[in-house]
């Protein structure tokens, strides 16, 4: 598993989208996505910290051309035809939600969270938790596939 996924990003030559995108993103901010989901993994500290960058890690090695963006004023945000999901922090939970969970498989039952909707899908991970590093990749390969279907369409 690649330990520094800002350097992932960085390594590979952006598409043009990607590129537009990277620079509405900076325009927004100042600064670039990845710098933001880097700080506010710093500003965590403890388990919280962790736990989102250990997820951040799988989400970009899962597939590389992945885009983050900051949103919504402070929200890491991975993006692939459309966006795969959100990582939010909360005083007792790191919570992963899915743009279009509800139309994802999820044969390893990771999603835990916001079951009742027809769209979204979450993922909440307390503290002293682990997620199975290969059934969480599997869910993000599966939520672009299930971007990339819906963008045809």
């Amino acid at each position: 598993m690649n330990k520094n996924p800002k350097k992932k990003v960085a390594t590979a030559a952006p598409a043009p989208n990607k590129v537009a995108t990277q620079k509405q993103n900076e325009q927004a901010t100042g600064k670039p996505a990845s710098r933001l989901i880097d700080q506010r993994i710093r500003d965590l500290v403890g388990w919280r910290g962790e736990t989102l960058a250990r997820m951040r890690a799988l989400i970009l090695d899962a597939d590389p051309e992945m885009i983050e963006e900051w949103k919504w004023m402070g929200t890491p945000v991975w993006s692939h035809h459309g966006i795969v999901c959100t990582g939010e922090s909360y005083k007792e939970v790191v919570k992963l939600t899915f743009a279009r969970g509800a139309k994802i498989p999820d044969p390893s039952g990771l999603f835990n969270s916001s079951l009742e909707g027809n769209t979204r899908r979450a993922l909440d991970i307390h503290e002293g938790e682990t997620v199975t590093a290969g059934a969480f990749k599997a869910l993000i390969k599966a939520a672009v596939a299930q971007n990339a279907l819906a963008k045809k369409k």
